[in-house]
């Protein structure tokens, strides 16, 4: 089979073997990738880690080979959808729901990964991560399922709900699911970015409103003109800038939250300590999610409360490298790789 491997910042396509069920003792499914959808953290891997990888975990497939009877959700020939990691739900971290510092699910994994033509899933995940694709998705919408649950956890944690305004900095296609995501759970939102282009996808996807970035001080007034003098009660970073920190500060109200969902390159960027201490402010982040969150991402998605049609660009497995670029330069909002077996 074919495998896209990434290693110091270059993608090369190999011949491997194709995993088979006797290779695992027997248990859980050999799934044929269809397609992956490329996530952010997949690029700041290929930039910053130079081991080779097989990357890609937003996997959309259909089981050629599982077990009969073992699982009676499942049989041959399902298409489904599936998370990558499984907390353990037992231990401190778990009972704590901190579920993505639970070591099971940092150990827990599909493999080689979802840029290959095929996969193994454990029967952990068969149990608690796939899921069938909805007759009413393609392909490319589903793949959103496990970064929309991501999405899902962060508005968990920063306890979103009805009479909440929320301020969304950064619309790439995880702030364009994290403001659907708010809404969904009842809150207000508004969307702010550099391109006008994402801006103005925001206002077709049921934001509240939404604000060209300009600078620091310009914009924030306008956010605080737009929230009764106050700021918004939360802010999603979902920005991977060290600028929009200073932004954030300046745009959240007093006592509000402040959730980081994005890794920035500059080790030293930070908040300043007298702003959290005197103003009261809550610092959180949000990483990945749990099995419940992964299911209402389903749900959601089936039921069409979150869209995501039209948000991804299609490319062959061949094409990783191009994606990859394409995202980091603002061409692509999100590839989605289309794994087509010769």
């Amino acid at each position: 089979m074919k495998v896209a491997v990434a290693e110091n910042q270059k993608i090369t396509i190999e011949e491997r073997p194709q995993p088979t069920l006797a290779e695992y003792g027997d248990k859980g499914a050999i799934v044929k990738v269809l397609g992956c959808g490329l996530c952010g953290s997949d690029i700041v891997k290929f930039v910053h880690d130079g081991t080779p990888k097989v990357l890609g975990h937003e996997v959309v497939g259909e089981i050629v080979e599982i077990k009969n009877g073992i699982f009676s959700d499942f049989k041959k020939g399902d298409k489904v959808v599936l998370g990558h990691h499984v907390p353990c739900m037992k231990c401190d971290y778990c009972l704590n729901e901190n579920y993505s510092m639970c070591r099971q699910f940092k150990e827990t994994n599909i493999y080689p990964g979802g840029f290959s033509e095929y996969i193994y899933v454990s029967p952990l995940h068969l149990k608690n991560t796939v899921f069938k694709v909805p007759k009413n998705l393609d392909d490319m919408e589903i793949s959103f399922m496990e970064p929309l649950a991501c999405c899902i956890r962060a508005v968990e944690r920063a306890e979103v709900q009805k009479g909440t305004t929320s301020l969304v900095i950064g619309l790439g296609s995880i702030g364009l699911l994290m403001g659907q995501a708010v809404k969904a759970f009842g809150g207000d939102v508004i969307g702010c970015d550099l391109i006008e282009e994402r801006v103005a996808l925001a206002n077709n996807l049921n934001f509240d409103a939404t604000i060209k970035f300009a600078d620091n001080d310009e914009t924030s007034v306008k956010i605080k003109e737009m929230t009764c003098g106050l700021g918004a009660d939360i802010i999603f970073m979902t920005s991977g800038s060290d600028k929009a920190l200073e932004f954030a500060i300046k745009s959240v109200r007093d006592g509000g939250t402040i959730l980081v969902f994005s890794s920035i390159p500059v080790d030293n960027a930070g908040y300043t300590n007298n702003e959290i201490y005197y103003r009261e402010l809550k610092i959180l982040g949000s990483y990945s999610p749990a099995p419940k969150d992964l299911e209402l991402a389903h749900k959601l998605l089936a039921k069409k409360k979150v869209v995501v049609k039209y948000l991804s660009t299609p490319y062959k497995l061949d094409e990783l490298g191009e994606a990859i670029q394409d995202t980091q330069t603002n061409k692509t909002l999100k590839a989605y790789i289309k794994i087509e077996k010769d």
